[in-house]
């Protein structure tokens, strides 16, 4: 008898404080469904009453909070389903990290996986283009490591190793024309976005010309 007693005045949810806990041990224990569901909500409003900052909490965390006090023993009509109790005290799944060593840290992956696309682009033009858009948030990259000691050489080289020598570009060309300062704009889109938004165009094209629209110049 003593042991059932423990159990019943037990705080499961210590932050709430014994009162709230005996409140919710005896609407658990009303026999009438629609009353014990009526008890459920007056007992979320008194907590939310009690403890002003709950009000800005999602309704669902109270409700959980409440089916967790009740040991999971609360049948009401709630507005939320009651969670399950395997799911109380899981840990977590493990968050996934990319495989791989990423070669300069101060780039991230990003520059690496732009560097890929840029090897993939066939057209000369449009490959220089991206090469001098890396080369730009490569520079922006590297400044905020090493101010004092940055030459583009620098830029290239690293572009060369990340690329295994597939992408080049001629220095001398990049300090004339200063192509890896940021204002310095070059427009450099990933492939398969291009291709998207040419198969888009072309959609739309097709959708006048059944209309009997022509295209205006």
């Amino acid at each position: 008898m003593e042991h059932n007693e423990s159990e019943k005045h037990q705080l499961i949810l210590k932050e709430y404080g014994k009162n709230i806990q005996q409140l919710v041990n005896h609407v658990a224990a009303i026999e009438d469904r629609e009353k014990r569901t009526q008890s459920a909500y007056t007992v979320i409003e008194i907590i939310k009453q009690l403890n002003p900052s709950l009000k800005q909490e999602n309704d669902q965390k109270l409700w959980d909070d409440l089916y967790i006090m009740s040991n999971f023993t609360l049948d009401v009509d709630g507005p939320f389903p009651m969670p399950e109790k395997e799911l109380l005290g899981k840990k977590p799944l493990p968050v996934g990290y990319p495989k791989g060593e990423i070669k300069f840290k101060h780039y991230g992956r990003n520059i690496e996986k732009l560097i890929e696309k840029a090897i993939e682009i066939e057209n000369d033009e449009e490959q220089e283009n991206a090469i001098i858009y890396i080369g730009q948030l490569m520079r922006s990259f590297h400044s905020t490591w090493n101010r004092d000691n940055f030459d583009d050489g620098i830029i290239i080289d690293d572009i060369k190793t990340l690329s295994k020598g597939k992408l080049h570009i001629d220095l001398e060309k990049v300090r004339e024309n200063a192509l890896f300062e940021s204002n310095t704009r070059r427009d450099f889109k990933i492939p398969h976005i291009e291709e998207e938004s040419h198969s888009h165009k072309k959609k739309h094209h097709g959708k006048k010309h059944r209309n009997g629209h022509k295209k205006r110049r």
